[in-house]
């Protein structure tokens, strides 16, 4: 190895008699250059957008949410509990929710619509003010916060009265017709809007920002239930990180039993997994230009083969075997392609962190979008996959002219090598 190694470079560096076998292997390395750090920009891009869109997810909601393991009445929400989960390492709070879909009907005679109810406490009011710069409370204890899109639908403006109850109580309703008298105790509850939200297309689209008592009023939950808890990570921490230390937190206690943790990834799984094929799909359609690059890689080689006849020659009298001599233009491919990746790896790192710092190449857009600049995310695992992947294909496409260099290098006898 150490041999063929040696001749590799000796190959890929020295002068060659051909002009053009440099010129193709030049091509050969700009070719895995560019797509290398083309593939490795786009995918940092879609990786920034797919951050972007999770961050926008817990403006409202935490990185992990303990629900109920049925899905039923809900989960019973103590001090105690709230304390026991805001103790476990890397949980920065932990605060109840009620969320269920409901019907909003704009005033008299106005519009109806089947919307979702989220209601939320007063810590998770205040957070939601932070991460939105926000300098005024979204709703009070009498009203409630719609989104922008919802709003425009239903015509609703500041202190527009709403009307809002859960499809429930109109079975509930149906089953008490045979009791008249206990009719007058289902009201529907009234209230007011005081504020429109703009925060994620979803939220906006059918979101109703309510105070947890009205909103469990609405849902018709009683006593302590709510429908989960959202547990938010402090600064650093990543959601599934902190999936398993709760997990270990509350295995083999009777919360397990009953509840269950649910990351933000699994209750929006259909928008992030389409969020992740759009991003595999751009790593298999750029991945053909590194592919291309590669095959240009085939001809260098095998010219390079033809070229060096004579010193094959040689290196066969010297004893090496077809073994050896397909090694010596597998390693030079292998090498070309590890050049080209390591340089276009390198030249994506500095872009994308450049964009990260300054924000350089900005949306075209910018009225339209919530950020001025296209948002980048480096992930490690991205750059291993698109390194070892075009390494790969440099030595596959490198096959066929090391079998090509090997049989020239023992074909020809010693008579007619020396004439």
């Amino acid at each position: 190895m150490k041999t063929a190694l040696w001749i590799a470079r000796r190959f890929s560096f020295a002068r060659k008699r051909f002009r053009i076998i440099n010129v193709i292997s030049a091509i050969s390395l700009a070719g895995i250059f560019v797509g290398v750090s083309t593939l490795l920009i786009v995918m940092s891009v879609l990786n920034g957008f797919q951050r972007l869109a999770y961050d926008m997810f817990t403006t409202i909601e935490g990185e992990v949410q303990l629900v109920s393991r049925t899905g039923g009445q809900g989960v019973i929400v103590s001090d105690s509990l709230l304390q026991a989960l805001a103790s476990v390492e890397g949980v920065a709070a932990a605060e109840p929710f009620a969320e269920g879909e409901a019907i909003m009907s704009a005033g008299e005679g106005g519009k109806s619509e089947l919307v979702m109810v989220r209601g939320l406490s007063r810590g998770a009011q205040r957070e939601l003010m932070r991460r939105t710069s926000s300098v005024r409370p979204f709703f009070s204890e009498e009203t409630v916060s719609a989104g922008d899109l919802l709003a425009g639908r239903l015509g609703l403006s500041p202190f527009s009265e709403v009307r809002l109850f859960s499809p429930e109580l109109i079975s509930v309703g149906l089953e008490l017709l045979s009791e008249p008298y206990m009719l007058a105790a289902l009201r529907i509850p009234e209230t007011k809007v005081s504020s429109t939200f703009t925060l994620q297309k979803l939220f906006n689209d059918r979101y109703v920002l309510a105070p947890n008592a009205f909103a469990r009023k609405v849902l018709l939950l009683g006593g302590q239930s709510y429908t989960g808890i959202d547990i938010r990570a402090e600064e650093g921490v990543s959601g599934w990180k902190l999936l398993r230390r709760l997990e270990a937190q509350i295995a083999g206690t009777p919360l397990a039993q009953s509840g269950t943790l649910r990351p933000l990834e699994k209750k929006y799984g259909d928008i992030f997994a389409v969020m992740e094929l759009e991003k595999w799909a751009s790593f298999s359609v750029l991945m053909l230009v590194v592919l291309v690059a590669a095959l240009s890689l085939t001809g260098s080689l095998a010219m390079t083969a033809i070229d060096k006849q004579k010193e094959l020659f040689y290196l066969r009298c010297l004893g090496l075997e077809r073994p050896q001599f397909m090694g010596i233009f597998l390693i030079q491919g292998a090498m070309t392609g590890l050049a080209g990746t390591a340089a276009g790896s390198l030249a994506a790192w500095g872009v994308c962190r450049l964009q990260e710092l300054y924000g350089i190449v900005r949306l075209p857009s910018q009225s339209a979008f919530i950020i001025q600049s296209y948002p980048v995310s480096m992930h490690a695992g991205d750059f291993l996959a698109v390194g070892l992947t075009a390494v790969a294909l440099s030595v596959l496409v490198s096959i066929y002219p090391a079998r090509k260099a090997a049989a020239i290098a023992v074909s020809h006898s010693l008579d007619k090598k020396t004439n």
